[in-house]
């Protein structure tokens, strides 16, 4: 009888401990989803891999003298050249980094260098922004204000062959898209999606975002979003893309893998989170690359084209190095090696950009490889063009 009691009270303290556990790193937000989650489906013939790595770039993180962001930038432009160029995917396309670049961060000679970089064909610029009890006036005059300073000073933004608008992508400050913080702070706009839609933003690409509170109970998934304007977080929840499907709600999400990474446990018992975030403290190892392949994210009806979206903050010291050196060509070694074989995998470098007009032509119905539709609906902007 007391073994049993010893037993019951231990399995009790355990229960205690993972529920303590869980939500110690916000896991109850996204968790329960995630282990509802269907395996993606079996699929025949070769599965194409699209590889978008974005970054939250921030010269002035940390507040930094000019010297020291100059320093970052330069780095950047340099060893991102030297690595790329070391790298195909079956296109013949080196590796593709979308810079997000902070509206309030912006520096004329940061984005030069930085247009210069992707004028090569190393990547593309869209936008960042960290803001704080906004308003919607505030909000439409600076995103409006930043896609017309980096299109006409930078070449960076397509316009809409259709509309003439231009168009970007979105990563939002501190994770906090549609004020999701639980505390309402960076952001303060619970209409944020909708003007987003309005401003040209053709998707968002902020998830994942946990252990933050600002993670939607979706995850793994790319969906339309539909805006509640008098309430936050509207992303939490939304309508999958899919093969025959048609554009709704307000705004596309296009999220990244999100898990449980068994291999690293904390305290050698509970799994760490895998939220697909590279820098030093989780380098991309093979075993992370090939979790965030089999995570699956994908078109409905479209299988065989699978989006790996991973992220960082590239201009801090401590994680160049992972960034700029040896962990980034082992992780584009693997991918090169384990994924673009020809018979079971094709691997394809791409932007946010591309990512986006790939998912729309798969949601047009479109199959075969994805390599022709890289241009689909938004064409290459104008630094791209002018470095063809």
């Amino acid at each position: 009888m007391i073994v049993a009691w010893l037993i019951a009270g231990l399995l009790a303290l355990c229960a205690i401990a993972v529920t303590v556990a869980i939500r110690a790193r916000n896991m109850q937000y996204w968790l329960g989803g995630y282990l509802r989650r269907r395996r993606p489906p079996a699929v025949d013939g070769p599965i194409h891999v699209m590889f978008c790595f974005v970054d939250h770039f921030e010269p002035a993180w940390g507040k930094v003298d000019l010297a020291t962001q100059r320093a970052r930038v330069d780095r950047w432009c340099r060893d991102y050249r030297a690595l790329a160029a070391m790298h195909r995917d079956a296109d013949g396309r080196m590796p593709q980094h979308t810079f997000f670049y902070p509206e309030e961060e912006y520096l004329e000679e940061h984005l030069d260098k930085i247009a210069a970089l992707c004028a090569e064909g190393y990547g593309e610029i869209e936008i960042h922004l960290h803001h704080d009890n906004d308003n919607e006036a505030n909000f439409r005059q600076t995103i409006e204000r930043f896609n017309n300073l980096l299109h006409e000073r930078h070449g960076a933004l397509p316009r809409d062959p259709a509309t003439g608008q231009l168009r970007f992508g979105f990563i939002h400050g501190n994770w906090s898209l549609d004020n999701s913080r639980a505390d309402g702070r960076w952001c303060g706009i619970n209409n944020e999606l909708i003007l987003l839609r309005e401003l040209g933003c053709y998707a968002d690409f902020t998830l994942p975002s946990a252990p933050s509170d600002t993670q939607t109970k979706t995850s793994n998934a790319i969906y339309y979003a539909t805006d509640d304007p008098l309430r936050p977080k509207s992303h939490d929840s939304g309508v999958p893309v899919r093969v025959g499907g048609t554009p709704s709600g307000d705004l596309m999400i296009v999220q990244g893998p999100l898990g449980l990474n068994w291999r690293e446990r904390k305290f050698g018992v509970l799994p760490r989170i895998e939220n697909a975030d590279v820098r030093r403290g989780c380098p991309p190892t093979p075993e992370r690359v090939d979790a965030w392949v089999k995570t699956g994210i994908h078109v409905e009806g479209r299988p065989e084209w699978v989006f790996v979206k991973v992220h960082t903050h590239g201009t801090q010291e401590r994680d160049m190095d992972t960034l700029l050196g040896d962990a980034a060509q082992r992780m584009h070694q693997h991918l090169e090696r384990a994924y673009n074989d020809g018979k079971r995998y094709v691997l394809h470098y791409v932007t946010a950009r591309e990512t986006y007009n790939i998912i729309k032509a798969a949601e047009a119905g479109h199959r075969g490889d994805p390599h022709a539709f890289r241009d689909f609906l938004l064409p290459p902007p104008p630094h791209r063009l002018a470095g063809a």
